[in-house]
Protein backbone atom coordinates (compact mmCIF):
# COMPACT_ATOMS: atom_id res chain seq x y z
CA UNK A 1 0.00 0.00 0.00
CA UNK A 2 1.38 3.40 -1.00
CA UNK A 3 0.18 6.96 -1.57
CA UNK A 4 -0.12 6.55 -5.33
CA UNK A 5 -2.23 3.40 -5.22
CA UNK A 6 -4.48 4.88 -2.54
CA UNK A 7 -4.99 7.99 -4.61
CA UNK A 8 -5.97 5.88 -7.60
CA UNK A 9 -8.46 4.00 -5.46
CA UNK A 10 -9.81 7.23 -4.02
CA UNK A 11 -10.31 8.69 -7.50
CA UNK A 12 -12.46 5.67 -8.31
CA UNK A 13 -14.38 5.59 -5.03
CA UNK A 14 -14.86 9.29 -4.08
CA UNK A 15 -16.91 11.88 -5.92
CA UNK A 16 -14.50 14.41 -7.40
CA UNK A 17 -16.18 17.24 -5.46
CA UNK A 18 -14.56 15.94 -2.28
CA UNK A 19 -10.99 16.43 -3.41
CA UNK A 20 -7.68 16.45 -1.56
CA UNK A 21 -4.98 19.10 -1.32
CA UNK A 22 -2.16 16.55 -1.07
CA UNK A 23 -1.69 12.89 -1.93
CA UNK A 24 -0.14 11.98 1.42
CA UNK A 25 -2.23 9.26 3.09
CA UNK A 26 -1.68 9.52 6.83
CA UNK A 27 -1.10 6.47 8.99
CA UNK A 28 -0.28 8.10 12.33
CA UNK A 29 0.01 11.54 13.90
CA UNK A 30 1.43 13.03 17.06
CA UNK A 31 1.25 16.67 18.16
CA UNK A 32 2.38 18.67 15.08
CA UNK A 33 3.82 15.77 13.07
CA UNK A 34 2.29 13.31 10.60
CA UNK A 35 3.58 10.08 9.01
CA UNK A 36 2.09 8.65 5.84
CA UNK A 37 1.66 5.03 4.76
CA UNK A 38 5.11 5.08 3.16
CA UNK A 39 6.78 6.29 6.35
CA UNK A 40 7.32 9.86 5.15
CA UNK A 41 7.24 12.47 7.92
CA UNK A 42 5.50 15.86 7.67
CA UNK A 43 5.30 18.92 9.88
CA UNK A 44 1.63 19.83 9.96
CA UNK A 45 0.90 23.57 9.72
CA UNK A 46 -2.77 22.98 8.94
CA UNK A 47 -3.95 21.07 12.02
CA UNK A 48 -6.85 19.57 10.09
CA UNK A 49 -8.01 23.14 9.31
CA UNK A 50 -7.67 24.50 12.86
CA UNK A 51 -9.24 21.43 14.45
CA UNK A 52 -6.43 19.94 16.53
CA UNK A 53 -5.42 23.13 18.34
CA UNK A 54 -4.19 20.89 21.16
CA UNK A 55 -2.15 18.80 18.72
CA UNK A 56 -2.79 15.38 17.23
CA UNK A 57 -3.59 12.80 19.91
CA UNK A 58 -2.93 14.98 22.93
CA UNK A 59 -2.56 12.42 25.76
CA UNK A 60 -5.26 14.02 27.91
CA UNK A 61 -7.77 14.24 25.05
CA UNK A 62 -6.99 10.71 23.89
CA UNK A 63 -7.43 9.33 27.42
CA UNK A 64 -10.76 11.12 27.87
CA UNK A 65 -12.13 9.72 24.62
CA UNK A 66 -10.92 6.20 25.39
CA UNK A 67 -12.42 6.32 28.86
CA UNK A 68 -15.80 7.40 27.49
CA UNK A 69 -15.70 4.77 24.75
CA UNK A 70 -15.40 2.08 27.41
CA UNK A 71 -18.67 3.32 28.94
CA UNK A 72 -20.87 4.03 25.88
CA UNK A 73 -20.53 5.68 22.49
CA UNK A 74 -24.06 7.00 21.93
CA UNK A 75 -27.48 7.24 23.55
CA UNK A 76 -28.69 10.52 21.97
CA UNK A 77 -28.53 13.49 24.30
CA UNK A 78 -32.21 14.25 23.52
CA UNK A 79 -33.33 10.78 24.67
CA UNK A 80 -31.18 9.64 27.58
CA UNK A 81 -28.71 12.46 28.38
CA UNK A 82 -25.46 12.34 30.34
CA UNK A 83 -23.52 14.51 32.76
CA UNK A 84 -20.63 15.34 30.41
CA UNK A 85 -22.96 17.21 28.04
CA UNK A 86 -24.35 19.29 30.90
CA UNK A 87 -20.86 20.07 32.19
CA UNK A 88 -19.61 21.04 28.73
CA UNK A 89 -22.57 23.35 28.14
CA UNK A 90 -21.92 25.03 31.49
CA UNK A 91 -18.25 25.57 30.68
CA UNK A 92 -18.91 26.92 27.17
CA UNK A 93 -21.57 29.27 28.52
CA UNK A 94 -19.10 30.56 31.09
CA UNK A 95 -16.33 30.97 28.49
CA UNK A 96 -18.44 32.97 26.04
CA UNK A 97 -17.80 36.74 26.10
CA UNK A 98 -20.08 39.00 28.12
CA UNK A 99 -22.03 38.84 31.37
CA UNK A 100 -25.48 38.06 30.01
CA UNK A 101 -26.70 34.59 31.07
CA UNK A 102 -26.02 32.05 28.30
CA UNK A 103 -27.43 28.75 27.09
CA UNK A 104 -26.08 26.24 24.57
CA UNK A 105 -27.12 23.55 22.12
CA UNK A 106 -24.96 20.81 20.61
CA UNK A 107 -24.88 19.73 16.98
CA UNK A 108 -22.31 17.86 14.90
CA UNK A 109 -20.76 20.27 12.39
CA UNK A 110 -19.97 23.94 11.98
CA UNK A 111 -22.49 24.30 9.17
CA UNK A 112 -25.19 22.88 11.46
CA UNK A 113 -24.22 25.43 14.10
CA UNK A 114 -24.60 28.27 11.58
CA UNK A 115 -27.98 26.98 10.36
CA UNK A 116 -29.24 26.74 13.93
CA UNK A 117 -28.08 30.29 14.65
CA UNK A 118 -30.25 31.48 11.77
CA UNK A 119 -33.20 29.40 13.00
CA UNK A 120 -32.85 30.78 16.52
CA UNK A 121 -32.46 34.36 15.28
CA UNK A 122 -35.58 34.10 13.13
CA UNK A 123 -37.57 32.50 15.94
CA UNK A 124 -36.54 35.21 18.39
CA UNK A 125 -37.03 38.23 16.14
CA UNK A 126 -39.84 37.04 13.89
CA UNK A 127 -37.84 38.44 10.98
CA UNK A 128 -36.53 36.68 7.85
CA UNK A 129 -33.46 38.60 6.65
CA UNK A 130 -29.81 37.70 7.24
CA UNK A 131 -26.78 39.78 6.26
CA UNK A 132 -23.37 38.21 5.71
CA UNK A 133 -20.12 39.53 4.23
CA UNK A 134 -18.23 39.20 0.98
CA UNK A 135 -15.49 36.60 1.37
CA UNK A 136 -17.09 34.98 4.39
CA UNK A 137 -17.36 31.20 4.69
CA UNK A 138 -20.14 29.63 6.72
CA UNK A 139 -20.52 26.10 5.33
CA UNK A 140 -21.56 23.93 2.40
CA UNK A 141 -25.23 23.21 3.12
CA UNK A 142 -27.80 25.05 1.02
CA UNK A 143 -28.48 27.79 3.58
CA UNK A 144 -24.85 28.20 4.61
CA UNK A 145 -23.73 28.30 0.98
CA UNK A 146 -26.16 31.17 0.57
CA UNK A 147 -24.43 32.96 3.43
CA UNK A 148 -20.94 32.18 2.11
CA UNK A 149 -19.49 35.08 0.14
CA UNK A 150 -17.41 33.16 -2.40
CA UNK A 151 -18.75 31.41 -5.50
CA UNK A 152 -15.97 29.08 -6.70
CA UNK A 153 -15.83 26.30 -5.63
CA UNK A 154 -18.39 26.49 -2.85
CA UNK A 155 -21.49 27.78 -4.66
CA UNK A 156 -20.81 27.00 -8.33
CA UNK A 157 -23.59 24.89 -9.81
CA UNK A 158 -25.56 24.49 -6.58
CA UNK A 159 -28.23 27.20 -6.71
CA UNK A 160 -30.84 28.44 -6.22
CA UNK A 161 -30.12 29.53 -2.68
CA UNK A 162 -32.59 30.67 0.00
CA UNK A 163 -34.00 34.17 -0.24
CA UNK A 164 -33.66 37.03 2.22
CA UNK A 165 -29.86 36.68 2.34
CA UNK A 166 -27.76 39.76 1.61
CA UNK A 167 -24.04 40.52 1.44
CA UNK A 168 -21.95 43.56 2.30
CA UNK A 169 -18.23 44.31 1.81
CA UNK A 170 -15.92 43.11 4.59
CA UNK A 171 -13.46 45.78 5.80
CA UNK A 172 -10.06 44.98 4.36
CA UNK A 173 -7.39 47.67 4.47
CA UNK A 174 -4.95 45.74 2.26
CA UNK A 175 -7.54 45.80 -0.51
CA UNK A 176 -8.71 49.35 0.12
CA UNK A 177 -11.98 48.68 1.94
CA UNK A 178 -12.22 50.75 5.12
CA UNK A 179 -14.49 50.32 8.12
CA UNK A 180 -16.37 53.38 6.92
CA UNK A 181 -16.83 51.81 3.46
CA UNK A 182 -18.35 48.68 4.96
CA UNK A 183 -20.66 50.58 7.27
CA UNK A 184 -21.80 52.80 4.41
CA UNK A 185 -22.52 49.69 2.34
CA UNK A 186 -24.70 48.35 5.15
CA UNK A 187 -26.61 51.62 5.27
CA UNK A 188 -27.07 51.43 1.50
CA UNK A 189 -28.34 47.85 1.89
CA UNK A 190 -30.93 49.12 4.36
CA UNK A 191 -31.95 51.78 1.87
CA UNK A 192 -32.20 49.79 -1.34
CA UNK A 193 -32.58 46.07 -0.50
CA UNK A 194 -34.08 45.34 2.93
CA UNK A 195 -35.61 47.38 5.71
CA UNK A 196 -33.54 46.85 8.88
CA UNK A 197 -36.80 46.04 10.64
CA UNK A 198 -36.90 42.86 8.52
CA UNK A 199 -33.33 41.75 9.37
CA UNK A 200 -33.06 38.97 11.93
CA UNK A 201 -29.26 38.77 12.13
CA UNK A 202 -25.90 39.88 10.86
CA UNK A 203 -23.32 37.08 10.78
CA UNK A 204 -19.58 37.73 10.71
CA UNK A 205 -16.31 35.89 11.21
CA UNK A 206 -14.09 38.01 13.51
CA UNK A 207 -11.26 36.81 11.27
CA UNK A 208 -12.31 35.58 7.84
CA UNK A 209 -11.15 32.00 7.39
CA UNK A 210 -11.53 30.69 3.84
CA UNK A 211 -11.78 34.31 2.72
CA UNK A 212 -8.10 34.98 3.44
CA UNK A 213 -7.44 35.44 7.19
CA UNK A 214 -8.44 39.10 7.24
CA UNK A 215 -9.19 40.29 10.81
CA UNK A 216 -12.21 42.53 11.27
CA UNK A 217 -11.03 45.79 12.88
CA UNK A 218 -12.23 46.09 16.50
CA UNK A 219 -13.90 49.40 15.68
CA UNK A 220 -15.93 47.69 12.96
CA UNK A 221 -17.09 44.94 15.32
CA UNK A 222 -18.05 47.62 17.86
CA UNK A 223 -19.95 49.56 15.20
CA UNK A 224 -21.79 46.39 14.18
CA UNK A 225 -22.78 45.80 17.78
CA UNK A 226 -24.14 49.35 17.99
CA UNK A 227 -25.95 49.03 14.65
CA UNK A 228 -27.56 45.74 15.68
CA UNK A 229 -28.70 47.20 19.00
CA UNK A 230 -30.13 50.23 17.20
CA UNK A 231 -32.30 48.12 14.88
CA UNK A 232 -33.10 45.09 17.05
CA UNK A 233 -30.87 42.84 14.92
CA UNK A 234 -28.97 39.90 16.43
CA UNK A 235 -25.19 39.80 16.01
CA UNK A 236 -23.88 36.29 15.24
CA UNK A 237 -20.13 35.75 15.59
CA UNK A 238 -18.97 32.72 13.61
CA UNK A 239 -16.04 31.53 15.73
CA UNK A 240 -15.74 28.12 14.10
CA UNK A 241 -12.16 28.65 12.88
CA UNK A 242 -11.17 31.40 15.35
CA UNK A 243 -12.23 29.76 18.61
CA UNK A 244 -10.52 27.81 21.36
CA UNK A 245 -7.33 29.85 21.80
CA UNK A 246 -6.44 29.97 18.09
CA UNK A 247 -6.18 33.77 17.95
CA UNK A 248 -4.54 34.34 21.32
CA UNK A 249 -7.84 34.66 23.18
CA UNK A 250 -10.44 32.01 23.79
CA UNK A 251 -12.61 33.68 21.14
CA UNK A 252 -11.54 36.33 18.63
CA UNK A 253 -14.54 38.56 19.30
CA UNK A 254 -12.98 39.31 22.69
CA UNK A 255 -10.48 41.60 20.94
CA UNK A 256 -13.33 44.01 20.18
CA UNK A 257 -14.71 43.90 23.72
CA UNK A 258 -18.20 43.05 22.47
CA UNK A 259 -20.78 40.48 23.48
CA UNK A 260 -22.31 38.54 20.55
CA UNK A 261 -25.95 37.54 20.76
CA UNK A 262 -25.12 34.12 19.29
CA UNK A 263 -21.86 32.29 18.62
CA UNK A 264 -20.95 29.24 16.57
CA UNK A 265 -18.28 26.88 17.89
CA UNK A 266 -16.73 23.84 16.20
CA UNK A 267 -13.32 22.80 14.78
CA UNK A 268 -10.94 23.26 17.77
CA UNK A 269 -13.59 22.37 20.33
CA UNK A 270 -12.75 18.67 20.80
CA UNK A 271 -9.33 17.81 19.40
CA UNK A 272 -10.70 16.17 16.24
CA UNK A 273 -13.89 14.56 17.50
CA UNK A 274 -17.00 15.79 15.65
CA UNK A 275 -19.03 18.08 17.84
CA UNK A 276 -20.20 21.67 17.42
CA UNK A 277 -22.22 24.12 19.46
CA UNK A 278 -24.27 27.28 19.46
CA UNK A 279 -23.91 29.44 22.54
CA UNK A 280 -25.98 32.56 23.03
CA UNK A 281 -27.90 34.79 25.33
CA UNK A 282 -30.35 32.62 27.27
CA UNK A 283 -33.47 34.59 26.35
CA UNK A 284 -32.63 34.33 22.65
CA UNK A 285 -31.62 30.67 22.79
CA UNK A 286 -34.98 29.77 24.38
CA UNK A 287 -37.00 31.25 21.51
CA UNK A 288 -37.48 27.98 19.53
CA UNK A 289 -40.09 25.55 20.85
CA UNK A 290 -39.01 22.25 22.45
CA UNK A 291 -38.02 19.84 19.69
CA UNK A 292 -37.22 22.65 17.28
CA UNK A 293 -33.48 22.23 17.80
CA UNK A 294 -31.30 19.14 17.90
CA UNK A 295 -29.99 16.22 15.89
CA UNK A 296 -29.31 12.53 16.40
CA UNK A 297 -25.55 12.86 16.84
CA UNK A 298 -25.48 16.32 18.42
CA UNK A 299 -23.55 16.31 21.69
CA UNK A 300 -21.76 13.00 21.10
CA UNK A 301 -20.65 11.63 24.48
CA UNK A 302 -17.16 10.98 23.09
CA UNK A 303 -17.07 14.51 21.69
CA UNK A 304 -18.20 15.95 25.03
CA UNK A 305 -15.51 14.03 26.92
CA UNK A 306 -12.84 15.14 24.46
CA UNK A 307 -14.03 18.75 24.56
CA UNK A 308 -13.86 18.87 28.35
CA UNK A 309 -10.27 17.61 28.11
CA UNK A 310 -9.46 20.24 25.46
CA UNK A 311 -10.68 23.01 27.78
CA UNK A 312 -8.43 21.66 30.53
CA UNK A 313 -5.42 21.56 28.21
CA UNK A 314 -6.02 25.12 27.00
CA UNK A 315 -6.02 26.35 30.58
CA UNK A 316 -3.25 24.14 31.99
CA UNK A 317 -0.83 24.74 29.10
CA UNK A 318 -1.66 28.46 28.68
CA UNK A 319 -2.47 27.97 25.02
CA UNK A 320 -3.85 31.49 24.52
CA UNK A 321 -0.45 32.88 25.46
CA UNK A 322 1.27 30.20 23.42
CA UNK A 323 -0.80 31.14 20.35
CA UNK A 324 0.54 34.68 20.55
CA UNK A 325 4.10 33.42 20.92
CA UNK A 326 3.69 31.14 17.90
CA UNK A 327 2.23 33.98 15.88
CA UNK A 328 5.13 36.30 16.66
CA UNK A 329 7.68 33.59 15.93
CA UNK A 330 6.25 32.62 12.54
CA UNK A 331 5.60 36.24 11.59
CA UNK A 332 9.26 37.09 12.15
CA UNK A 333 10.27 34.33 9.74
CA UNK A 334 7.69 35.44 7.19
CA UNK A 335 8.97 39.02 7.35
CA UNK A 336 12.47 37.75 6.56
CA UNK A 337 11.06 35.75 3.64
CA UNK A 338 9.16 38.82 2.47
CA UNK A 339 12.41 40.78 2.45
CA UNK A 340 13.88 38.06 0.24
CA UNK A 341 10.90 37.98 -2.13
CA UNK A 342 9.27 41.44 -1.84
CA UNK A 343 7.61 41.28 -5.24
CA UNK A 344 5.94 37.96 -4.45
CA UNK A 345 4.84 38.31 -0.82
CA UNK A 346 2.43 41.21 -0.78
CA UNK A 347 1.17 41.03 2.78
CA UNK A 348 1.65 39.04 5.96
CA UNK A 349 -0.76 39.24 8.88
CA UNK A 350 -1.86 37.38 11.95
CA UNK A 351 -4.06 37.31 14.98
CA UNK A 352 -2.39 34.94 17.41
CA UNK A 353 -1.60 31.67 15.64
CA UNK A 354 -3.95 32.42 12.74
CA UNK A 355 -1.32 33.57 10.26
CA UNK A 356 -1.40 34.40 6.54
CA UNK A 357 0.96 35.20 3.69
CA UNK A 358 -0.63 36.73 0.57
CA UNK A 359 1.11 36.02 -2.72
CA UNK A 360 0.98 38.55 -5.58
CA UNK A 361 2.72 39.65 -8.76
CA UNK A 362 4.98 42.71 -8.72
CA UNK A 363 4.14 43.67 -5.10
CA UNK A 364 0.65 44.62 -6.28
CA UNK A 365 -2.30 43.75 -4.04
CA UNK A 366 -4.52 43.81 -7.14
CA UNK A 367 -2.45 41.17 -8.95
CA UNK A 368 -3.02 37.91 -7.05
CA UNK A 369 -0.82 34.88 -7.75
CA UNK A 370 -3.00 31.79 -7.20
CA UNK A 371 -0.70 29.72 -9.43
CA UNK A 372 2.28 30.19 -7.11
CA UNK A 373 0.03 29.53 -4.10
CA UNK A 374 -1.16 26.22 -5.51
CA UNK A 375 2.38 25.25 -6.49
CA UNK A 376 3.67 26.04 -2.99
CA UNK A 377 1.10 23.78 -1.32
CA UNK A 378 2.11 20.90 -3.60
CA UNK A 379 5.87 21.54 -3.36
CA UNK A 380 5.72 21.92 0.42
CA UNK A 381 4.10 18.52 0.71
CA UNK A 382 6.95 17.00 -1.30
CA UNK A 383 9.36 18.69 1.11
CA UNK A 384 7.61 17.30 4.21
CA UNK A 385 5.50 20.32 5.10
CA UNK A 386 1.69 20.52 5.14
CA UNK A 387 0.38 23.95 4.12
CA UNK A 388 -3.15 25.17 3.42
CA UNK A 389 -4.29 27.83 1.00
CA UNK A 390 -7.30 30.14 1.17
CA UNK A 391 -8.54 33.51 -0.06
CA UNK A 392 -11.36 34.56 -2.36
CA UNK A 393 -8.73 34.84 -5.10
CA UNK A 394 -6.90 31.65 -4.08
CA UNK A 395 -3.61 33.44 -3.34
CA UNK A 396 -3.18 33.16 0.44
CA UNK A 397 -1.08 30.62 2.35
CA UNK A 398 -2.53 30.14 5.82
CA UNK A 399 -0.64 28.80 8.81
CA UNK A 400 -2.60 27.00 11.54
CA UNK A 401 -0.05 25.07 13.60
CA UNK A 402 -1.03 23.15 16.69
CA UNK A 403 -0.80 25.45 19.70
CA UNK A 404 1.34 22.74 21.30
CA UNK A 405 3.98 22.82 18.55
CA UNK A 406 7.58 23.17 19.77
CA UNK A 407 9.85 26.06 18.83
CA UNK A 408 12.21 23.54 17.26
CA UNK A 409 9.48 22.32 14.90
CA UNK A 410 8.57 25.89 14.01
CA UNK A 411 12.20 26.56 13.07
CA UNK A 412 12.34 23.41 10.97
CA UNK A 413 9.03 24.20 9.27
CA UNK A 414 10.16 27.72 8.37
CA UNK A 415 13.33 26.36 6.78
CA UNK A 416 11.18 23.99 4.74
CA UNK A 417 8.94 26.90 3.75
CA UNK A 418 11.94 28.91 2.51
CA UNK A 419 13.24 25.85 0.66
CA UNK A 420 9.82 25.45 -0.96
CA UNK A 421 9.77 29.04 -2.16
CA UNK A 422 13.38 28.89 -3.33
CA UNK A 423 12.54 25.83 -5.45
CA UNK A 424 9.70 27.65 -7.20
CA UNK A 425 11.08 31.14 -7.77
Amino acid sequence: MNNSSLQQRKDQAFARGQGTMTHAYIEKARNAELWDVEGNRYIDLGSGIAVVNTGHNHPKVQAAAQSQLEKFSHTCVMVTPYASAVELAEKLNAAAPGNTPKKAIFVTTGAEAVENCVKIARAHTGRPGVIAFNGGFHGRTNLTMGLTGKVTPYKAGFGPFPGEIFHAPFPNSYHGISTEDSLQALNTLFTVDIDPARVAAIIIEPVQGEGGFYPAPPEFMQALRKLCDQHGILLICDEIQTGFARTGKMFASEYAGIEPDLMTMAKGIAGGFPIAAVVGKAEIMDAPLPGGLGGTYGGSPIGCAAALAVLEVIEEENLCQRANEIGENILSHLKALQSKYPSKIGDIRNLGAMIAMELVHESDANKPDPELTKAMVAEASRNGLILLSCGIRGNVIRFLPALTISDALIEESMKLLEKTMDNLI
